[in-house]
């Protein structure tokens, strides 16, 4: 059954059951079905034939998912941007992806109000049309448009519910990581296909901690895909336990690298409970690789395995000369298979940098190192700067080329400061156009509002260091080394 159709049927079958919970507001599977048919019915009466994408401006509000599902019921993809990306980098996004509609949920509540119910049929959407569209950070400066199609989504969710055995409207998957962040996707669609109930974390949770655990002890959630960061910072109150979650039955962790030690708490502080970790870029629709953690593997290996490919898709650990290395040998992860996304929107440069048939299939090169022992893949960092910070991607010379564009900033080099194999935060040093206005405080804490006022706030550096000039290497760059030194 189409997907789409199968997100229906629930609409149809069980109206009253609960699809979204998110903070005080609710919304069952029947308003989810008529609200959506209600907006692409409009998205068709203001667009007519046009298949541009639509965006969607917001945060954890029912109205999010109602404007996701209008939008590919009319025949066209959707692009999230959250509420705290700051305005001219959303004004970039809505103009790199072509869309002439921005949708809020108060732009919803007024349509559905105005139109009331509507009986629509949706516009046919084959396996390779775009289903979604995430921007992640661009090495120039430039968000890149992830196409992810109707295809790639299918073949995630074939895989996930295979082997997680996910009860038919019996678990409630609990979502922490924004519509922006594709874990997200994990969340909203594994939900949607099988008619449970999402519980979302919203911004307010997550910078109250009280209220943060109040609600992990009254949302009931089953299943909790993660980053490790995020479950780390939980980890920090004790009463973090299956007392306090006793209706957990899985932890999925993708984004980062998974320490043993996260782990290994976990599994201590929830007894029983599978402790998988997964691995993916956006670029190849969520994760690829899952494997379960258990006190064995943790004695066994630091790092941690990432897992085994899921079916269908193959796994290459390529080296310098673009062959598959021996078994064992480190080389760059290369993708194929029917998971791996078309390209960057409107970006045939970059797509063809990264993208390229394989065999009978697609094949996507990561720029992260790995290995491949005996089936099990074990991922080794990137290979260029691009760096994760808690779970988002972050390329060191988009946030670069941005502090660049600062007037009072003539050269800036961003380092990540590790905690241990985790990134912790970023540090930039930086050489400035004219002399400093105050203290380096107050001139850090001037350029951090700027800079934020481009950039989301994970972006935004938290330590900066002001010298003279940068150590150069035999190259004639910054030498980061040294500056790595200076930390």
């Amino acid at each position: 059954m189409h997907l789409l159709d199968k997100i229906d049927g629930y609409g149809r079958t069980n109206p009253d059951r609960l699809f979204h919970v998110s903070g005080d507001r609710k919304m069952t599977y029947g308003e989810l079905l008529a609200k959506s048919n209600t907006v692409a019915a409009w998205l068709d009466s203001q667009l007519g034939d046009k298949r541009c994408p639509v965006a969607v401006h917001g945060h954890k509000e029912p109205e999010m998912f109602v404007s996701f599902l209008a939008a590919v019921k009319s025949g066209r993809p959707y692009v999230p941007i959250d509420y705290m990306t700051p305005q001219q980098r959303m004004e970039r996004v809505v103009e790199i992806a072509g869309a002439e509609v921005v949708l809020t949920p108060a732009r919803v509540a007024e349509i559905v109000a105005a139109s009331g119910a509507v009986d629509y049929r949706r516009k046919p959407l084959e396996t390779n049309d775009p289903f979604y569209i995430l921007f992640t950070s661009g090495s120039t400066g430039e968000p890149k448009g992830v196409m992810i199609t109707l295809g790639n989504l299918n073949h995630y969710l074939s895989w996930m519910h295979g082997d997680l055995k996910f009860r038919e409207c019996g678990e409630i998957f609990l979502n922490h990581a924004p519509f922006t962040f594709d874990l997200s996707v994990h969340d909203i669609y594994l939900a949607l296909s099988s008619g449970n109930t999402i519980f979302s974390l919203t911004k307010d949770h997550i910078t109250n901690l009280r209220a943060l655990f109040e609600a992990l002890k009254t949302c009931n959630a089953t299943q909790w895909m993660t980053t490790p960061s995020f479950a780390q910072m939980c980890m920090i109150e004790k009463t973090f336990n299956a007392t306090m979650m006793p209706q957990v039955r899985a932890f999925c962790f993708c984004g980062e690298t998974l320490a043993p030690e996260t782990a290994s708490q976990l599994l201590e502080r929830f007894p029983g409970v599978p402790v998988w970790n997964t691995y993916g870029p956006t670029e190849a629709t969520v994760a690829m690789t899952k494997v379960g953690i258990t006190r064995e593997i943790i004695a066994q290996w630091n790092p941690l395995p990432i897992g085994r490919v899921m079916p269908g898709t193959r796994v290459i650990i390529r080296g310098e000369d673009g062959q598959a290395v021996p078994p064992g040998e480190r080389g760059e992860i290369v993708i194929a298979g029917p998971n791996v996304s078309p390209g960057y929107l409107k970006r045939d440069d970059l797509t063809a940098k990264a993208f390229y048939p394989y065999e009978d299939t697609r094949a996507y090169r990561t720029g992260d190192w790995g290995r491949d022992r005996d089936g099990m893949i074990f991922c080794e960092g990137r290979m260029d700067s691009q760096i994760k910070l808690h779970g988002y991607r972050i390329e060191l010379g988009d946030l670069e080329a941005n502090l660049r564009a600062l007037p009072e900033i003539a050269d800036a080099v961003v380092l990540p400061v590790r905690k241990g194999e985790v990134i912790d935060s970023l540090t930039t040093f930086v050489v400035l156009s004219g002399p400093k206005h105050g203290t380096d405080f107050e001139q850090a804490a001037k350029l951090k509002t700027q800079l934020a006022e481009r950039l989301p706030a994970y972006m935004v550096p938290r330590k900066f260091h002001f010298l003279d000039s940068f150590p150069m290497n035999n190259n004639g760059k910054a030498d980061r080394k040294k500056l790595a030194e200076m930390l």
